[in-house]
Order: C-alpha cells, then sequence, then structure tokens
C-alpha cells in the first residue's frame, strides 16, 4: 500500500530502529497508549516484538508507517479486532514521531488503511477509538470523516493502573465514499495534512 509520498510495510523487526529513532521517548508521545513509554530501544523493541507476534497469530496486522522521500520507517499502524463473523476490524495502534503529527503522514496512512478495509478486505464497518482525554486524537478523527458513536466507560486500565473511558468512533461501507473524497480532497491540496 502506498501514496506519492508514503508506504506500509508489515512490520518487521527491521523497521523497530527506524521507529524508535523517530518516536523516541518523549512521554508525550506515549501518553495516551496502553504500555509505558519506553526508556530505551529495547523496552521500544519488546513492545513491536509483541505487535509482530500477534501479526503472526492473526491478533493484528502491524504497519510500519514508511516515507518514501528516504525510505525511513517513522511510525507504525495496525488492524485489530480483526472479526470476519461481523464483518468488521479497527484502525489503531498508530504511533508517528512527532515532527509528523498534523502533517499528511496521518492522512495518507488512513487514507490507505481505509481503502483497504473497505476495498479490498470488504469490511462494513471500521471502528476507531482513542482515550477520552486525548482531545488531538479526537480531534484527527473527526478530520477523518468518522463518526462519534459515544464513550465505553472504564474500558482499560492505563499504564499507570488508572481506568480510562474509550471514545468510540466509526466509518461503515455506505460513508466510504463520501469519507474517501473528503480525504483525498485534503490529501491533494498543496502540503496537504
Amino acid at each position: 500500500m502506498e501514496t506519492a509520498r508514503l508506504k506500509l510495510e508489515l512490520l518487521a523487526e527491521t523497521h523497530i530502529p527506524e521507529i524508535f529513532a523517530a518516536v523516541g521517548t518523549d512521554p508525550e508521545s506515549y501518553r495516551w497508549l496502553p504500555f509505558p513509554a519506553p526508556q530505551n530501544l529495547s523496552d521500544f523493541s519488546r513492545v513491536l516484538r509483541g505487535f509482530i507476534t500477534d501479526t503472526h497469530n492473526g491478533l493484528r496486522i502491524a504497519h510500519a508507517v514508511i516515507l518514501k522521500s528516504n525510505g525511513l520507517a517513522i511510525g507504525i499502524t495496525s488492524f485489530l479486532d480483526l472479526n470476519p463473523t461481523h464483518n468488521s476490524l479497527e484502525i489503531g495502534s498508530t504511533l508517528y514521531g512527532k515532527e509528523y503529527w498534523r502533517t499528511f503522514v496521518n492522512s495518507e496512512c488512513k487514507l490507505l488503511m481505509l481503502t483497504e478495509a473497505f476495498e479490498i478486505r470488504g469490511v462494513e464497518r471500521v471502528t476507531l477509538k482513542t482515550d477520552s482525554n486525548n482531545e488531538r486524537s479526537r480531534a484527527a478523527i473527526l478530520r477523518l470523516g468518522a463518526i462519534y458513536e459515544g464513550i465505553l466507560r472504564h474500558h482499560m486500565k492505563r499504564p499507570d493502573g488508572s481506568w480510562r473511558d474509550s471514545v468510540y468512533f466509526s466509518i461503515l461501507r455506505s460513508e466510504w465514499p463520501l469519507v474517501k473524497a473528503n480525504l483525498e480532497s485534503k490529501i491533494f491540496q498543496v502540503g496537504g495534512a
């Protein structure tokens, strides 16, 4: 899967050092994720190796996000909660280096993931969720064109042991053509974000 500026590849061990170099150990980058901020490459590798194992076991499909301009992996994203019975999946576990926040990266990455979900995998529903306190992520999901559905209270434990309420959004197959057109419009604007 690729656009003119980035491509997605199945996450592999070789991507881990590049992604760590892009993301680093800044606690803000990990603030809303369900694992503690890594202190070093070893900690980070342990988490991403878990994603690779989950991919091999059919629990997720983890992707490295790669800039085509320099060939470097600058983040990760995944298909999660793969549910063939109900013809649905979730897009999540997304993490980019901070310098790529609010750039073309998330819009293009989500366009690729949503295109695969609806047009290749033929799903009926794509779920996106975030911590209810994560205003930046909530705004980004709404900018994609996803519909707010509600909040699951005490849905997950945060790394510090407190309870996270998760905000759920979705895009349905019938909504995809409009969502796709809006995403493409944003991406193809000059410097599209």
